[in-house]
């Protein structure tokens, strides 16, 4: 791995939490979309419309 030294356990923490963040705001966009898509279908289905 690269020669990061006494900063090995700063960096690697950083990169860690990174893609943890951005793995949790992917997760959260997916599962707000499939809220919003649900919704969307009821009103529509409320208002008689059909997917053409």
């Amino acid at each position: 791995m690269m020669g990061l030294g006494k900063y090995a356990e700063a960096v690697i923490g950083s990169y860690a939490a990174s893609v943890a963040l951005i793995v949790a705001l992917v997760a959260l966009s997916i599962w707000k979309g499939a809220r919003v898509k649900k919704a969307l279908t009821e009103v529509e289905a409320r208002q008689g419309k059909t997917n053409v």
